[in-house]
């Protein structure tokens, strides 16, 4: 990590959203549903949603980070855990708000393997050293990313969340 910071504003969710929309639309695919990491792929996967059109959202608990820069050895599933039943056809969505590490994308891509029938990935922001590569990227930096949601600490708590 270069030790930099990016901040990202309220109006680049949306930017970057709409921007990932329009790339999904021109490669002439469409999900039938997006499932959601959180926590910060929950604002990304609701604002592609509505930037797609696309009713089905699904969200995944997934813990890696525990502070800034600072993670779990390896990502975990959280309950409750989705049951991807009766989906064997469809084309699954995964949104998240950054690929850092890799880790918790190939996690929750292994996770649908076999119970969908196609996956793809979105993410606002992919660092240089990430070992997935989502088809779909707004934006690629080797910066720290302050997102709007995360920027302030929690209520009551001394730093952020």
């Amino acid at each position: 990590m270069s030790g930099e910071r990016e901040l990202m504003s309220w109006d680049d969710l949306g930017t970057g959203a709409r921007t990932l929309a329009e790339a999904i639309h021109d490669d002439g695919w469409r999900p039938d549903l997006i499932l959601g990491i959180a926590r910060g792929g929950l604002l990304v996967a609701g604002a592609l949603a509505y930037a797609m059109g696309v009713k089905n959202v699904y969200t995944m608990n997934v813990e890696f980070y525990t502070g800034i820069d600072e993670r779990l050895e390896a990502p975990m599933i959280l309950p409750p855990v989705p049951e991807l039943i009766h989906l064997d056809t469809a084309r699954v969505l995964i949104a998240d708000d950054v690929a850092d590490t890799g880790a918790t994308l190939e996690l929750v891509k292994e996770f649908c393997a076999g119970k969908v029938g196609e996956v793809r990935s979105a993410v606002l922001y992919e660092k240089p050293w990430t070992t997935f590569r989502c088809e779909y990227v707004w934006r690629r930096s080797d910066a720290w990313i302050t997102f709007p949601w995360s920027a302030e600490p929690a209520v009551g708590e001394g730093g952020a969340a």
